[in-house]
């Protein structure tokens, strides 16, 4: 089965095309940095996050672009509660997004341009619109005259009719911003400098970009006119996905993007997440208060991409027992390769299982099923995890050894296809807990204790060891061991 996505601008499923073949031009829309990322851009970033691997996976060469609104009137906000700057606020959480997608296991974009950093792409872009009859200046402010783009509506199914009806009582039409508009529905691409605001040079006065027209210019100047896939949560279809389209398909007269993708939004006990609910959680309050980032992944995992995902504890908490599981089939050859004679950990990538990865692929080329993906992992995980339980208790397996290094390379490229990684802990040094050769003493000591039938020296010994981490399993070949 080829890779088919559903796409928000045709409201199918659709088998995926990229505009030249073997790549993919990738667009995501990132954050506007005010604040600490928080549960919804956890979800998002890692979901893009596991759309990129996946396609360089089945062989695509991936050019992925997040950017940065650091232009914008939150973090201006912001920057005046707390006596700051524009600047210094976007570069304090710009830094803290970084350091939060790290502990996620979030590869980086190949590129983060910033708002502030394309000014030049968007006055030209802005210039073109305005070129082409499809904005105007009102007073040091530009504005994209919405009529005159016929297919407005075409991504999030809205018209402007309907759109007007409800719209009807919210307008303030003593509104200054309203009184320069040809038309309730137009939006700016360029506001006029404010007292205290930063601003820049422009043919229109001095002044700063709208937020939509970012976006567009951003796209433009790093992936071209049309690009393959433009992602973004569903919160952003309308009107900021609707008013890219109208923004850089009325100047270049092609499709911005041929696929638009969508994740769902997070709840939070079955609420919107806000912070009047008091349920606003982000990204490191959650990891500091031990949750593991490798069940955060999970748990997002764990839902469709494109449908809302409830964050309660119950959750959280069947996403860590999940972890663990594959976290035991991870760590299989780290634990008991050596014993099975293994001499090269190293993935071959000619030697995987070559149904299992078929199985997985099959799932995942549905419109990016990762549950179903998931679901091979996991039984890949288990069935590493009760081998590595018959060879602790019996100290051998009847399962051929080639045959596990196959399963747990597969594990392995699998997994970290969706991003899930093991950490495969150091042994401390004899220094700094019991040696090797000191547990192979004690083991001694005790085998002479019971053969004395000095049983209560021999439960001494036992206690001592695993008092520090090491357990004993007794059968009739003898005694073996493991650091727990």
């Amino acid at each position: 089965m080829t890779l088919s996505i559903y796409n928000t601008l045709t409201r199918r499923q659709e088998p995926f095309t990229p505009v030249e073949d073997g790549k993919v031009k990738m667009y995501y829309c990132g954050v506007t940095v005010y604040d600490y990322c928080h549960l919804g851009h956890a979800r998002a970033c890692i979901v893009w996050d596991i759309v990129r691997r996946y396609l360089q996976f089945i062989g695509y060469d991936v050019r992925y672009i997040q950017n940065f609104t650091d232009v914008d009137d939150k973090i201006l906000n912001r920057a005046r509660s707390e006596n700051s700057t524009m600047e210094a606020v976007s570069e304090r959480f710009i830094k803290a997004y970084f350091e939060d997608m790290a502990r996620l296991g979030i590869k980086e974009a190949d590129e983060y341009p910033r708002a502030t950093h394309t000014m030049n792409g968007i006055k030209r872009l802005i210039h073109d619109l305005e070129q082409k009859g499809f904005a105007y200046p009102a007073d040091g402010d530009v504005y994209y005259a919405v009529r005159n783009f016929a297919e407005y509506g075409k991504l999030s199914g809205r018209k402007l009719e309907d759109l007007q009806a409800g719209a009807s009582e919210r307008v303030n039409v003593e509104d200054a911003e309203y009184k320069k508009k040809k038309d309730p529905f137009d939006f700016a691409l360029w506001k006029a400098a404010k007292p205290s605001e930063p601003a820049w040079e422009s043919p229109w006065g001095k002044g700063r970009p709208g937020w939509h027209i970012e976006c567009s210019a951003m796209v433009r100047d790093r992936l071209g006119d049309t690009i393959d896939i433009h992602a973004g949560g569903a919160d952003l279809i309308f009107p900021h996905h609707e008013n890219e389209i109208a923004q850089s398909e009325a100047v270049t007269g092609k499709p911005l993007a041929n696929y638009w993708l969508h994740n769902g939004m997070v709840k939070v006990d079955g609420e919107k997440m806000s912070k009047s609910l008091g349920n606003f959680t982000t990204i490191r309050d959650l990891l500091d208060r031990g949750v593991d980032p490798m069940a955060l992944r999970l748990f997002v995992l764990m839902a469709q991409y494109r449908k809302p995902i409830d964050f309660t504890d119950e959750a959280i908490l069947a996403a860590t027992n999940g972890w663990h599981t594959i976290k035991e089939g991870l760590l299989f050859g780290y634990q008991h390769g050596k014993q099975l004679g293994w001499e090269n950990l190293e993935i071959n990538n000619a030697k995987l299982d070559k149904t299992e990865v078929e199985k997985f692929t099959t799932a995942v080329n549905d419109d990016f099923n990762f549950p179903g993906g998931l679901a091979v992992i996991f039984e890949l995980a288990k069935e590493l995890r009760k081998e590595g339980n018959i060879i602790v208790h019996q100290g051998k397996t009847e399962t051929p050894a080639d045959e596990l290094l196959k399963q747990w390379q597969t594990l392995l490229t699998l997994a970290d296809v969706l991003g899930l990684t093991a950490k495969i802990e150091e042994e401390k040094p004899a220094t700094d807990g019991i040696s090797d050769a000191e547990i192979e003493d004690l083991i001694q000591q005790r085998k002479e204790a019971r053969k004395a039938k000095n049983f209560a020296e021999s439960d001494r010994i036992r206690d001592q060891l695993k008092a520090q981490g090491i357990e004993l399993i007794d059968s009739k070949e003898g005694t073996r061991w493991h650091r727990s």
